[in-house]
């Protein structure tokens, strides 16, 4: 008889933490795909506008691969895993952005002239507004902890490079801070005493975000009865003790670029430091954290409960997003306690919803209109000494109109991952150029790389569940010569691009 057909996820009700354990391992993962990922885009770009030949970055790809095998990035490997595979990871990262620092001078030389000013790169295919973090002094920026950041209302296109005069970019307005509020054009956020948020105000659509505090840090005794490394039991929420700060607020930016508030809580022998951070043209609510860790057999997550109603949450995946139920009818939905997403997790219901970002988590769980996200887990076996000491990483909540894809969270999720990169030059004027242009409904990039062969690969997908018939505009001197395989082998067919559907071009150049 005919073979019986699954829909949807093949969820595992088993070793649910394998989605946090070691996650500062899992952080370097990610730092690791973005930088790679991002030299090879910025090559390509690089080479398409002439005097660069973009090199495969083979070498580092295997290494970080070969850290992504069982049993390291699930954290359920012995001490001495991890102690190699962060100095490899740290590795790859370096060697990315060294690529992409060779790129970016390439780039820039395009643009060069005799007037101050900067040229700003765009990695991604969805347009960006400006949104810059440099190590070194940007004209007209703002002086920050550990560098410089600069916000304007202009529009950057997907795989484009900018050259704007010193000067040119508007300033920002309607920024402001206190040590209870940070506020813009778009958002208002107000801070309780504790430390959570007591209001995310969406003036655009002029309605509350939040059901009640937010931002609850909660720490759960987490001890599984089988492994500890690999499981969260089903009853863990039954031993939750609430963090809350020590302190008042401190105000650490000012603006006129960003603003921010630093918060902290200390649990046992750890401290948490949270910096609620606001940019002037964006309603991302930015949460940097930093950890130094120091009690076993503890997990921490991160609750908030939102002014939205749906019976399903949608949560991405790779080259996609998968939606799972908000409450627990019966026991496969109860099972879903825990639950893997990649950049974003998103609630909507018609109209409206809200999006929780991170750069570097992987452990969700939603149950009617809380939201969670898993920080941290201290196991004691295999390695007794889990995620001990100091971690960075930055989630973000996203209030937006219509559902996740109209409300442009992806882009706002690959923004926070790998932000616009930026050099101060001496330019021609303010110019722009493009290496390609996609029309017709949004699609998502997943690389633009070096070929096995001659050319380039440019690889997208449909993310959403749509459909999108575009058409590719390249810049002179290249062609779209043919459709190819993940093999990179050649494919009849039009690009027409059904659900979730991935298409690789092979771009060559003319002649």
């Amino acid at each position: 008889g005919p073979l019986p057909k699954w829909v949807g996820e093949i969820y595992l009700e088993y070793h649910r933490g394998t989605l946090t354990t070691q996650s500062r391992t899992k952080y370097l993962h990610r730092r690791g795909e973005r930088a790679l990922v991002t030299a090879e885009v910025l090559s390509s770009m690089a080479m398409m506008r002439g005097g660069f030949e973009a090199a495969s970055m083979e070498p580092d790809w295997r290494i970080l691969l070969r850290n992504e095998f069982h049993d390291i990035l699930p954290g359920t490997s012995i001490r001495q895993v991890y102690e190699v595979a962060e100095v490899e990871l740290a590795a790859v990262v370096a060697a990315g952005l060294a690529r992409q620092g060779q790129a970016m001078d390439a780039l820039v030389a395009g643009f060069a002239g005799d007037q101050a000013g900067m040229v700003v790169v765009n990695p991604d295919l969805s347009p960006r507004v400006v949104r810059l973090v440099s190590d070194t002094i940007l004209p007209g920026g703002q002086a920050v902890a550990g560098g410089f950041v600069l916000a304007a209302p202009a529009l950057i296109g997907g795989l484009s490079a900018l050259s704007v005069k010193a000067g040119s970019l508007p300033l920002p307005s309607g920024l402001s801070v206190s040590s209870l509020r940070l506020e813009n054009d778009l958002v208002k956020v107000r801070l309780n005493a504790d430390g959570t948020l007591a209001s995310l105000y969406d003036k655009r659509a002029g309605r509350e975000c939040l059901a009640g505090r937010g931002n609850q840090i909660w720490a759960y005794v987490d001890k599984p009865r089988y492994f500890d490394a690999w499981d969260i039991e089903e009853d863990y929420e039954a031993s939750g003790q609430e963090l809350l700060s020590v302190g008042s607020a401190k105000v650490v930016e000012t603006g006129p670029h960003r603003v921010a508030v630093r918060i902290e809580r200390r649990f046992g022998s750890s401290t948490i430091v949270q910096t609620i951070r606001l940019w002037a043209n964006s309603a991302r609510v930015e949460i940097k954290t930093d950890l130094d860790w120091h009690d076993r057999r503890i997990l921490l997550k991160s609750r908030t409960p939102l002014a939205v109603h749906a019976e399903h949450a949608t949560f991405e995946c790779a080259c996609g997003v998968i939606r799972r139920p908000t409450h627990r009818n019966t026991p496969w939905d109860a099972a879903k306690y825990e639950v893997a997403g990649h950049r974003f997790a998103d609630l909507s219901e018609n109209g409206f919803g809200v999006a929780l970002l991170n750069d570097g988590k992987y452990g969700h769980d939603v149950l009617g209109n809380v939201m969670g996200l898993s920080l941290l887990r201290s196991p004691v076996f295999p390695d007794l000494l889990a995620d001990e000491g100091k971690q960075s990483f930055t989630y973000a909540l996203l209030p937006h109109a219509g559902d996740w894809f109209e409300g442009g969270v992806l882009a706002e999720a690959e923004d926070l991952n790998q932000p616009l990169l930026v050099r101060v030059a001496q330019v021609a004027g303010d110019d722009s150029w493009a290496a390609a242009r996609l029309s017709d409904r949004p699609l998502a990039l997943s690389a633009l790389k070096p070929a096995e062969g001659e050319g380039l690969i440019l690889r997208v997908y449909e993310p959403s569940g749509g459909r999108s018939s575009p058409a590719v505009a390249l810049p002179e001197g290249w062609r779209v010569a043919g459709q190819v395989n993940l093999l990179e082998e050649p494919v009849q067919g039009d690009l027409n691009f059904g659900p979730f559907q991935i298409r690789s071009l092979h771009l060559t150049r003319k002649g």
